[in-house]
């Protein structure tokens, strides 16, 4: 395809960088409207280009996630296949204008709700086995405390890069410049809020993503007051992640007093001749079993049990001592982790309900539809992203069953759930499909009103989320009740 015409974008009365205006190939995270059968990410094999590559920062997922490649420490994957949808991602965007400080025209929203936010780390076990989350929680006023980095390490700017098919040192310039300085608005390990006991809701992110890409709605989630304990997936799901092990002996340590080191594990593609759905399956079983143990971690926590935090952190961890509901916990997560959601039902009764976010139903397994999953679940759904076959699923699972609801956001797509929708500007985020026809603040603000209303209903809640109880019927605006999809079977030719 022939480079498009030089174009200089503007926003808010800024122009962005030239080098984002020479875009060739259009891709994004999520399954392919065009493959949605077998619901892999169809990207070209070749590398792309700095412009290119930026244009597969789009929503709703029409790209092949591209494997690792080789680097110390990562664990690589080969081949692949087209016609995949995968879960989406997300950001908040500072831009830089040529000069040495960074402007923030954009944000990822802060919290609406009463409590101020904290957020702090959490790795355990020096291994693959231990757990890994982000923790968000009410906290107390931290005019000392900054915000968190969004995201925190550079090798998951080579992860979005290898899974955005790009080579890795384009990647990792053009993220660090456009999102280097970015962070989300909650605090770092600021004081934890005590006095009462908060439910817990454990998060789980989409194909492609990690811990830290969906702050928009756990910052939200926080200032309501919740415990919001968001994993990164160790299955090869995510772009990146990693898990702390001791320094070999030979290992110089004069520059750090620290005898561990991060053992890298990055995005493995499909192989070549791969079946898409049975390597999905297996990896969303880990994903539930990480969840549990999520939820395992917290609550020993809330014990009063000692857990050794492989991170550094200041954070003090006894002070959630008895402060987890333990009656009151759910599950929440977005399209890979919508499926993610469905199969910790099955397996957890203690999660005593689920809120799917635009949920990929491929890897749920053929055993979930009997009768496996008896709590209530909540779908919430882009107009853009869903096809017949995903719905059909999603309606098997719920059929005559009043505890399951399903609704579609009007206007939204894939992208309207993780935080890149907010750091877009409006012509980039639409070009790219970062942004659907609706105002992003507007459909996250559907989004976390309708799951606070059925998280109040199921958890027995004594808030008020009842004000918002019509969404949950897809009564409102920008909001129908179950979906905009067309399920009539199809006429014989």
């Amino acid at each position: 395809m022939a480079p498009c015409q030089k174009l200089v974008f503007q926003a808010r009365g800024r122009y962005l960088p030239e080098r984002l205006s020479r875009l060739k190939t259009k891709a994004k995270f999520g399954p392919s409207p065009s493959g949605r059968a077998r619901q892999s990410v169809c990207l070209r094999e070749r590398r792309l280009p700095a412009g290119a590559a930026a244009s597969r920062l789009a929503a709703e997922g029409r790209g092949r996630p591209k494997g690792p490649s080789c680097s110390s420490g990562q664990r690589d994957g080969s081949g692949g296949q087209p016609g995949h949808r995968t879960p989406g991602l997300s950001v908040k965007a500072p831009m830089e204008m040529g000069s040495s400080s960074t402007e923030k025209f954009y944000r990822i929203p802060k919290g609406k709700g009463p409590h101020s936010v904290g957020c702090t780390d959490l790795m355990t076990e020096n291994a693959t086995e231990g757990s890994f989350l982000r923790l968000y929680y009410p906290s107390c006023d931290a005019t000392d405390n900054e915000e968190a980095p969004w995201i925190p390490d550079k090798e998951y700017y080579q992860g979005l890069s290898d899974f955005l098919n790009m080579y890795r040192v384009v990647g990792e310039r053009l993220f660090q410049y456009y999102v280097g300085s970015v962070t989300c608005p909650a605090k770092s390990n600021a004081a934890f809020k005590l006095g009462e006991k908060y439910p817990l809701l454990v998060f789980s992110h989409g194909l492609g993503a990690f811990r830290t890409i969906y702050s928009a709605i756990c910052i939200e989630m926080a200032s309501q007051g919740f415990i919001v304990a968001a994993v990164e997936h160790r299955d090869e799901s995510a772009s990146a992640t990693y898990y702390c092990k001791k320094k070999s002996v030979s290992e110089p340590q004069e520059e750090s007093t620290s005898n561990m080191e991060k053992e890298w594990i990055y995005y493995r593609k499909l192989k070549t001749g791969e079946e898409e759905r049975c390597l999905r399956h297996k990896q969303v079983q880990q994903r539930a079993q990480e969840c549990i143990k999520a939820l395992n971690l917290i609550l020993k926590i809330n014990s009063g049990e000692e857990v050794m935090n492989v991170l550094n952190s200041n954070f003090d961890w006894n002070s959630l001592k008895d402060s987890v509901d333990t009656s009151r916990i759910a599950v929440m997560g977005h399209s890979f982790g919508g499926a993610t959601v469905i199969e910790s039902l099955s397996k957890e009764i203690r999660f005593r309900c689920g809120i799917a976010l635009d949920a990929w139903m491929l890897p749920v397994g053929d055993d979930i539809y009997q009768n496996s999953v008896q709590q209530p679940l909540l779908f919430i759904n882009s107009e853009k992203f869903q096809w017949a076959e995903n719905i059909l699923k999603m309606k098997k699972l719920s059929s005559n069953d009043t505890n399951k609801k399903m609704i579609t956001i009007k206007g939204s797509v894939h992208q309207s759930f993780p935080d890149f929708t907010f750091v877009s500007g409006e012509i980039i985020g639409r070009f790219f499909k970062l942004k659907g026809e609706i105002d992003p603040n507007e459909a996250i603000d559907i989004s976390n009103h309708a799951s606070l209303a059925f998280l109040q209903k199921h958890l027995s809640l004594k808030k008020d989320f009842d004000k918002w109880d019509s969404l949950v019927d897809g009564i409102g605006p920008n909001v129908i009740p179950g979906t905009n999809i067309d399920l009539s079977p199809a006429e014989p030719e």
